[in-house]
């Protein structure tokens, strides 16, 4: 049964390594902060390696750790409350003006905690990157990817360098294909995703400078990253693509779009300018 995970670590304890067993004490003491730790922040926390906790998820036999998150957070489910699946504190007896309420709050709590998470030199660094970039191509995948989309949606209205493909494999062919003086952006939230650590990997191989959008500092995706802009959200595995994460994530992308205009408003009003122009005729 869903709820058994937590029983069936107990249970398999005496199976663990050393290491492993840090891991589990780790968990069993503190289950609903790891929903929404990544995989390096949970190694740090027990003192041991990204492996550690590898091994920890397939001796369990599964797939990996995002899988293990989500076994968690269906033990933790609480089906009178709803929690794990709705956003917040969310009550499965709450009235529609308290969801509403909740919803709200919860999105313009992910909002706060990314403007608390800025730092101005970081940001500027971002900024200098992208004007000195040859080409500026946007990643993501999945939700990150619809994040991805929209900054080059964004971007192209004063900028023409840059670029944005949907399909992973394509990302990847094109990251290899990056050079010194080209800025790759990667969205993702977990910072966890494979096919967005495989494609920063190649895109740092590459010699471009690598900027990351994610959640937490310390994760497989940010090991790859040259400069990295954090979004606040708790996302738990079972919301992917929540809201509040996407909204933290947009929040930023306003950011860099409204300070690269601030900082080079002239070329960056001429070139909207030329776009606005140039769909004129199909707006009603």
């Amino acid at each position: 049964m869903k709820g058994d995970f937590l029983t069936r670590i107990r249970l398999e304890y005496n199976q663990f390594t050393k290491a492993e067993k840090k891991v589990a004490d780790y968990i069993l003491q503190n289950s609903r902060e790891v929903l929404f730790m990544s995989i390096t922040g949970l190694a740090e926390a027990c003192e041991v390696g990204d492996t550690s906790v590898f091994r920890f998820c397939k001796t369990l036999d599964l797939k990996g750790y995002q899988e293990f998150k989500m076994r968690l957070s269906l033990s933790l489910h609480d089906e009178t409350t709803g929690q794990g699946r709705l956003e917040g504190d969310i009550s499965l007896r709450d009235s529609f003006q308290e969801v509403s309420r909740k919803v709200l709050n919860t999105n313009m709590s992910a909002l706060e905690e990314t403007y608390s998470l800025l730092n101005e030199e970081q940001f500027g660094k971002v900024i200098d990157a992208l004007y000195e970039a040859k080409r500026i191509c946007f990643f993501g995948v999945g939700a990150s990817m619809i994040s991805a989309l929209k900054a080059a949606n964004k971007f192209m209205r004063i900028e023409p360098k840059v670029f944005c493909l949907q399909d992973a494999h394509m990302q990847a062919m094109a990251a290899s294909m990056m050079t010194e003086g080209e800025a790759a952006v990667f969205f993702s939230y977990s910072g966890s995703t494979k096919d967005t650590i495989h494609t920063a990997e190649l895109a740092k191989k590459a010699g471009a400078v690598t900027i990351c959008i994610t959640r937490f500092l310390k994760s497989p995706l940010t090991s790859f990253a040259d400069m990295t802009l954090l979004c606040g959200a708790n996302e738990g595995p079972l919301q992917g693509g929540s809201t509040s994460s996407e909204i933290s994530q947009l929040f930023l992308i306003d950011l860099m779009y409204t300070e690269y205009y601030r900082r080079y408003f002239e070329q960056c009003d001429r070139n909207n300018e030329k776009v606005s122009a140039s769909v004129l005729d199909k707006m009603c």
